[in-house]
């Protein structure tokens, strides 16, 4: 079994425990057990997976939203989260390969003219997302003509919208057709504006960061390849999604 070596071990688990930032601002990939109040979730089988073959007892850090994860690995908080990859974030964050792949929508109301994706990007709609999401930062991008509203978190898109904050929302296909269900006239336009590539991501602040990378990408592949990640999918009853190529 491929290991790291010492050095690079204590380099990515400095504190002798691997602690892990679980975002729970998208519940395909993790939730808390409504009976241990634990995080459940691919994200936390993988973690799981990861610090027992390295040996290491595990911590979780649980956070409302991506973006509080990618603060708190930067500021070395914790050692390993679970995000989007993200040009921007890579600055400060090595990536492994993604291990699932996720689809970005948009919803609007029954009454909308909107009728089509490319219909979004216009001057006077207003799409709202949730702050530091994947999403956010793809659209702060890409959007050239529409307007950006930011909520607190990805779970509060659909209530701000339903409350009268713009025009679209903006989100993860599933979370918001699952907020759908709460309200009525809504609909989701067809197809998707981006494909979300979820992955493992590391500080580039830490030495040997590259040798951690090496190692953590060659477990994902075998994850991916073993079928443990099409299995997770499956136990957690994840839809809407698939293992990442």
């Amino acid at each position: 079994m491929h290991k790291l070596n010492p050095s690079a071990l204590s380099s990515f688990a400095p504190t002798g425990i691997l602690r892990v930032g679980i975002n729970l601002g998208n519940p395909l990939l993790a939730s808390l057990d409504e009976n241990t109040g634990k995080p459940k979730g691919i994200t936390v089988d993988i973690a799981n997976h990861i610090a027992s073959n390295l040996q290491l007892p595990i911590a979780f850090t649980c956070y409302q939203m991506a973006g509080a994860t990618v603060e708190a690995v930067k500021s070395g908080d914790i050692d390993l989260v679970f995000v989007a990859i993200d040009p921007i974030r890579g600055t400060d964050i090595s990536y492994t390969p993604a291990y699932i792949q996720i689809e970005g929508a948009y919803m609007v109301k029954e009454s909308s003219p909107l009728t089509k994706n490319e219909d979004v990007d216009a001057a006077g709609n207003e799409i709202v997302v949730g702050k530091g999401s994947a999403y956010d930062l793809y659209l702060t991008r890409e959007i050239k003509q529409a307007s950006l509203l930011r909520s607190a978190n990805s779970q509060a898109v659909v209530d701000d919208f339903m409350s009268g904050a713009g025009n679209v929302a903006a989100g993860v296909k599933q979370q918001l057709e699952s907020d759908a269900q709460r309200y009525e006239g809504l609909r989701l336009l067809p197809g998707r504006f981006m494909v979300i590539n979820q992955a493992i991501g590391i500080p580039k602040a830490r030495i040997n960061f590259e040798r951690t990378n090496v190692y953590l990408s060659n477990e994902i592949e075998q994850l991916k390849t073993s079928g443990f990640i099409a299995e997770a999918m499956q136990r957690h009853q994840v839809q809407g999604a698939k293992v990442a190529e």
